[in-house]
């Protein structure tokens, strides 16, 4: 297929970079979010979220007139899908943003057209916006009623890339692609060749959504058992970071790092969408999710355990992302400890490099936000927690002489 212009629909963490490579390779790209603060610093070549190297290609797509963002969907040839999909009340999947991206599309899409979901999904979700895209447009055919002879293909295909090298891995990293019929995995696999240099491996669309959400429960009863040993050990007087040094020499283990919790839009959200549609056979997955999901609290204990020790009342938390070296804190496990410690009333103050506001709901508690060498001079009569292991910690010997409570193996070189 020739793809003359390309609509990104969604343009976060995924569709800003996805945008910005298909631009970088001299096409055409409609950029579409509904957020106009974020459509107004992209068309001045600006960036909105942290990832390395990013604003370089952004400013050069949007110089040379290949990349330009707008609040409303254009017409286009092929629209990509990657929305938000969280999870509301008891773990239930959100496809809100799924549905409202489908309809506000459909009036633009024309005959011939192609349509990629690349939002994590449960399986099923394809095939519910394909309904949605029918509803809002009787006048055109789709997979789900003509098959190969539908006016509309759509596909699905899960992003697999790693926050802070995005632009690499979405070149590099295999593609598993789930078209509704043949012709239209066909179709996406067209599009994804122009700037993925890997194979693009072509399934149905329920495979496709099951293999993202199978990815990321894997990592996830990984961490799990690291974070249930980080525990275990932590009663036992045995160095975690240690034992799985020296377990994972077994040629045939290879045991994940514990850390505060599980946090992202993946991990700490994708095994939710198997356990929503299979409760009674994903008894694993659940209790992994759970392990992950109370690691804060074995956090918030051990602090609050430290610093009755101390007699003191001062906390000084290093790390509130998700992941050491991004600026994403969605789902957090760092986050979560800083709030609940302010909460319970410790005066905190928190450390984050790759933020320069406080959100919202940290500094209603009065958390402090301060740079790494203010917060560490700030007095002995400190409890110091590890969160998260950004390079700047790492780096840091006046930290090591803190001697802090080191809960993502900073000290350790593990990280």
């Amino acid at each position: 297929m020739n793809f003359g212009t390309i609509s990104v629909v969604g343009l976060g963490y995924i569709g800003l970079p996805t945008a910005a490579v298909l631009a970088s390779r001299k096409k055409k790209v409609i950029g579409v979010d509904v957020d106009k603060k974020v459509v107004d610093t992209i068309n001045r070549g600006q960036i909105h979220i942290v990832e390395p190297d990013l604003d370089i290609v952004v400013r050069a797509a949007v110089t040379e007139g290949f990349l330009r963002a707008t609040t409303q969907p254009e017409a286009a040839d092929a629209f990509l899908v990657a929305v938000p999909t969280p999870f509301m009340g008891d773990h239930e999947p959100d496809l809100s943003c799924v549905e409202a991206a489908g309809r506000s599309l459909a009036p633009v899409l024309k005959s011939g057209n192609l349509v990629i979901l690349e939002s994590t999904s449960p399986v099923g979700t394809t095939e519910q916006m394909a309904a949605w895209l029918a509803e809002a447009r009787p006048d055109l055919t789709f997979p789900q009623t003509h098959g190969e002879h539908s006016d509309i293909r759509i596909a699905y295909c899960p992003e697999r890339v790693w926050p802070g090298r995005v632009l690499r891995e979405l070149v590099e990293n295999h593609r598993v692609i789930g078209g509704m019929t043949p012709k239209c995995s066909e179709a996406a696999t067209s599009l994804y060749r122009i700037f993925v240099d890997a194979e693009c491996v072509i399934t149905t669309a329920r495979t496709a959504e099951m293999v993202k959400l199978t990815e990321n429960s894997f990592r996830d009863v990984n961490i799990a058992l690291a974070n249930e040993l980080s525990i275990i050990c932590d009663q036992l007087d045995i160095d975690v970071w240690e034992l799985i040094r020296l377990a994972n020499r077994h040629p045939r283990v290879n045991i994940l790092q514990p850390g505060p919790g599980v946090g992202g839009h993946c991990i700490a959200v994708d095994p939710w969408f198997i356990v929503n549609k299979n409760p009674n056979e994903s008894r694993l997955i659940q209790t992994a999710r759970e392990v992950n999901d109370s690691k804060p609290e074995f956090v918030v204990d051990s602090i609050r355990t430290h610093a009755e020790k101390l007699k003191t009342n001062n906390v000084i938390c290093l790390g509130a992302t998700f992941k050491p070296d991004i600026d994403d804190l969605r789902e957090s496990p760092a986050l979560k400890i800083v709030l609940k410690l302010a909460k319970m009333g410790y005066k905190v103050q928190l450390v984050e490099p790759n933020i320069h506001v406080l959100p919202e709901a940290l500094e209603a508690v009065g958390c402090q936000l301060l740079p790494l060498d203010a917060a560490l001079d700030a007095g002995a009569d400190n409890v110091v927690a590890v969160l998260v292991a950004h390079k700047e910690f790492k780096a840091s010997e006046i930290l090591c002489l803190q001697k802090p409570l080191d809960f993502c193996g900073v000290l350790k070189g593990i990280q």
